[in-house]
């Protein structure tokens, strides 16, 4: 399970973009509420989510997605769900994908030291330890960051490729039409 953490003033399209990409994938996905079910985004898009943060079950998660935006990722990191949901995947080797200023949440948690890593400009001094790359997506270990809106699909994409390989992420890439 793909469990996509939505707080208060996330950037819609790097989560929706993400989700529909992974979905097409045949990856069952969760949005999750970090603070309610119904969300606002950063620009006024109001979504249900599939589940609260209290119904998030361990036992299945394969990944944790966080995307961006202000106040968005703020909210995520006051969030003590998204907190223990980041270390649950740490502690055993999940995928942890975070875009634009996201990574900044992981980054404050020491995640990011040694790895390579990429956020939206002005964010990188909270990727501690982090080897700052120009690349818009990163994938290092099992730590997926990207740039910010404009690579919500690459990110997407990148997620769906870790977790079904490269034959899968090709062929939705060719379905969408993607260029």
């Amino acid at each position: 399970m793909v469990y996509v953490f939505l707080a208060e003033g996330f950037e819609e399209i790097e989560a929706i973009s993400p989700i529909d990409i992974l979905r097409r994938g045949g990856v069952e996905v969760k949005t999750v509420g970090a603070q309610n079910s119904a969300v606002k985004g950063a620009h006024n898009i109001t979504f249900n989510t599939d589940i609260r943060e209290t119904d998030i079950d361990y036992k299945e998660l394969e990944a944790v997605v966080l995307p961006g935006g202000m106040p968005g990722t703020a909210n995520l990191g006051k969030s003590k769900a998204v907190l223990s949901a980041i270390e649950y995947a740490k502690e055993n080797g999940k995928l942890i994908c975070a875009i634009c200023a996201a990574p900044s949440v992981i980054g404050k948690m020491g995640l990011l030291k040694g790895k390579k890593a990429i956020c939206y400009p002005g964010f990188e001094k909270y990727l501690k330890g982090a080897k700052i790359t120009e690349q818009p997506v990163v994938t290092d270990g099992n730590i997926i960051t990207a740039k910010g809106p404009g690579a919500a699909s690459e990110f997407g994409f990148s997620i769906l490729k870790a977790i079904k390989g490269e034959s899968i992420s090709s062929k939705v890439k060719k379905d969408m039409q993607y260029l």
